[in-house]
Formats: structure tokens, C-alpha cells, sequence
């Protein structure tokens, strides 16, 4: 199983790919740099990858999906509302997005994580 780990500010997420082109087009593109923003509840950052929508491609995502926005080439990570959420809870991202890969921890830390910031992917240890 391939993992990852993302990093920002005092945050570290790892996370498990899944068995998708998306995710195949950004573990050969680690390891990944980049600043990150904020809409909402969710954290995206440009990604030097491009992916057009895979056909389970989804507008609603639930905390823990690690997602790549095709429309942006950014990977996102919602773990709350996002302006366009219609529910408390629910979080709905900006358009269609691949889901290519699963947090092992928390994704609720990136909270504390501001606009600017510094944020990696890379190849998690063993």
C-alpha cells in the first residue's frame, strides 16, 4: 500500500492512495510543493498535474477524503463546511473531484493552518 504525508505548519497528514489515475499522475509527481488557501473548511494547493474528471468524480466528500480539483489542478481537503455547503456538516467542494487518496489521521488538524503556509506531499516512510 503507497503512502503519503502532507505537511503544513506544525500539521502532518498521512494518508493511503487509492487505485486511481489521479493518484497514479501525483505519486510520480512527488514530491509536491506548494502554498496553501483556504475556502471555508478546506485547504487546496496548486499541483504541478493535470487529471480531467474520472467518472466518480464528486461535488460532496466526507472528512478524510484527500481530493484533486480538476478545474484548478489543486488537491483539496475539506474536513468541514465550505461556502457553498447546504447543510451543517455537509462539505461540498467547488466543482467535481477525484478522490485519490484516504487520511490515516485526523484531517480536522488543518484547521490551524492559514493561507500562505508552506505545504508538502511526499512519499510517506514505511
Amino acid at each position: 500500500m503507497r503512502k503519503i504525508v502532507i505537511r503544513a505548519g506544525g500539521v502532518a497528514i498521512r494518508a493511503r492512495l487509492l487505485d486511481t489515475p489521479t493518484a497514479e499522475r501525483i505519486w510520480a509527481a512527488l514530491p509536491i510543493e506548494s502554498a496553501a488557501r483556504t475556502w471555508g473548511e478546506e485547504i487546496y494547493f496548486d499541483a504541478p498535474v493535470s487529471s480531467a474528471a474520472e467518472p466518480d468524480a464528486r461535488v460532496l466528500v466526507k472528512a478524510g477524503d484527500i481530493v484533486f480539483w480538476p478545474d484548478g489542478d489543486a488537491i483539496s481537503i475539506g474536513f468541514g463546511p465550505t461556502p457553498l455547503s447546504k447543510t451543517r456538516g455537509e462539505i461540498r467542494l467547488a466543482g467535481p473531484c477525484n478522490v485519490w487518496a484516504q487520511a490515516l489521521d485526523d484531517v480536522r488538524q488543518l484547521k490551524s493552518v492559514h493561507p500562505g503556509v508552506a505545504i508538502s506531499v511526499s512519499e510517506a516512510d514505511a
